[in-house]
């Protein structure tokens, strides 16, 4: 019978033992603070034998976090948790602590033994377990041993350091979220403070732009912006102009394609006095952006004989006035941007492939405003506040016909061609609302291909408001690519308003 008893200790300390390497192996690996209290009881019950036991963590205001129970059929209430002196007790003991005959949680118990959890050095939870059912044959007493109090507090030590973990990761994951949500707003900002404007929207398209000016502005490389016309190429090169560095510097823009190749070699490296009668000495836009930025737009228009000079300027970090000698060493960052597709004009023999490379250390696109439809209600909310903003007068609204009109023209004009649709727009408005009459330059519905009117009295009905309305709904889905939450968005609606309309029939 000894011998027997002994095995059985020897096979209860090696469960023990197994159980705290299993718990320390696997606790890190929980999904959330809920699974892993529900893990620890379910083992420290099922190895100590218990009829009963709670696990309970607090959050720093002292409120419950998680909890997991057995043998306690409803969750205590709060009242009763924070008032039940036996848990107040194992709280206030750095050690076990062990009674018999006592309340648990309002309900009577024989033994009971629990262990406060601590975390960061504070409590930060608590293990209690009560009535331990005897297994062996002639043990009367039903109270927790020494053995099952070490045990528990080699258990709520590793139980304290995965929830701390846990929470200290929870606690990076929400900062990370915020620096990157500070850094989106500081980008908008820093974006609107350098050109009076801010690059609008949320959709994957937009976010991704976001994320590149982030990344690609802190440095000193070059980078090429590519979109098709008024996509807002200078306005990310003002935004990754702001973000860097040389914020403070100027930021100094000329448009290649704006002007003859003589003049613009004088405006990019300035001249000599004398070159031709009556011409004073002046500094070029390189020397005008020395220290800061120089953003050369439509690059891709640039006379192939000033590219090769501009290849040797950003070689030799130097440059030469027209008809002078003496070389000037310049600190300049050089923005590139065209619309034009530089591989096809390198094929040409229209464009320097050394160049290119040299411009396009990084390249940023810009989407067309019909490849990210989704960010037109954000972009229009945004021109419209800043357009009453500078008349002085209220947002004006859109009727539903012109919102769908917009949603569903192309723009080759881009956000440029939004803007000033709608500065028009809200300039013809009557009464604070933009109809579809004011969006003057978008094509009116084709008369081929779509049914005429119906005359009263004739066998084809006039649609009412709700057959439109669903006509307008599902194109709507069509254009978010059934996507509920943006059809939501672009309609101005909630999604459980969305999913009413069309549960009756809209």
């Amino acid at each position: 019978m000894e011998r027997s008893a002994r095995h059985f200790e020897t096979q209860h300390r090696l469960l023990l033992l197994e159980t705290l390497y299993d718990a320390g192996l696997s606790l890190g690996a929980m999904p959330d603070e809920d699974a892993l209290v529900e893990d620890v009881l379910g083992r420290v019950v099922g190895v100590l034998d218990a009829s009963r036991g709670y696990l309970a963590t607090f959050g720093d205001g002292g409120a419950r976090r998680a909890e997991a129970r057995v043998g306690f059929p409803k969750r205590p209430a709060e009242a009763l948790v924070a008032g039940d002196e036996f848990l107040r007790e194992v709280l206030a003991s750095d050690a076990a602590v062990a009674r018999e005959k006592l309340k648990l949680l309002g309900k009577p118990v024989d033994a009971a033994v629990g262990v406060r959890i601590t975390g960061g050095g504070r409590p930060i939870g608590v293990l209690v377990l009560a009535d331990k059912e005897v297994r062996r044959a002639g043990s009367a007493a039903a109270a927790f041993d020494e053995e099952d109090r070490r045990f528990l507090v080699s258990l709520a030590g590793l139980c304290g350091m995965a929830i701390e973990n846990r929470r200290h990761l929870e606690r990076l994951t929400r900062e990370r979220e915020r620096l990157e949500e500070e850094n989106r707003r500081l980008l908008d900002e820093t974006g609107r403070a350098a050109s009076g404007r801010l690059f609008v929207g949320d959709s994957p398209a937009a976010r991704r732009v976001l994320d590149l000016v982030s990344r690609v502005a802190p440095s000193k490389i070059s980078v090429l912006v590519t979109g098709e016309s008024g996509t807002g190429k200078e306005l990310v090169a003002r935004m990754i102009h702001a973000r860097s560095d040389r914020t403070d510097k100027p930021f100094v823009a000329i448009n290649c394609a704006a002007l003859p190749e003589t003049l613009l070699e004088s405006e990019l490296f300035g001249i000599e006095r004398g070159v031709a009668t009556g011409v004073e000495a002046r500094a070029g836009r390189f020397e005008a952006a020395q220290g800061g930025t120089l953003f050369l737009d439509e690059i891709g228009d640039m006379p192939l004989a000033l590219q090769s000079k501009l290849l040797r300027v950003l070689q030799e970090r130097e440059i030469e006035r027209v008809g002078g000698r003496r070389r000037v060493p310049i600190d300049v960052r050089v923005l590139a941007a065209t619309h034009a597709r530089l591989l096809e004009r390198i094929a040409a023999g229209e464009f320097r492939e050394d160049l290119y490379y040299r411009l396009r250390v990084v390249e940023i696109g810009l989407p067309p405003l019909r490849e990210r439809r989704e960010d037109i209600p954000r972009l229009v909310r945004y021109f419209l506040e800043r357009f009453a903003a500078r008349e002085r007068r209220e947002v004006p609204t859109l009727e539903r016909e012109a919102y769908a009109a917009l949603l569903s023209h192309d723009f080759p004009g881009n956000i440029r061609e939004l803007e000033n649709l709608l500065e028009g727009a809200a300039a013809l408005s009557q009464g604070g609302t933009i109809r579809r009459e004011d969006l003057q330059w978008l094509p009116r519905p084709s008369s081929r291909g779509e049914a005429a009117p119906a005359v009263p009295g004739s066998e084809e009905e006039i649609p009412d408001l709700r057959a439109l309305e669903e006509r307008h709904i599902q194109r709507v889905l069509r254009l978010a690519g059934g996507n509920k939450s943006r059809a939501a968005r672009l309609l101005g609606i909630s999604r459980r308003t969305l999913y009413r309309k069309r549960s009756v029939g809209l």
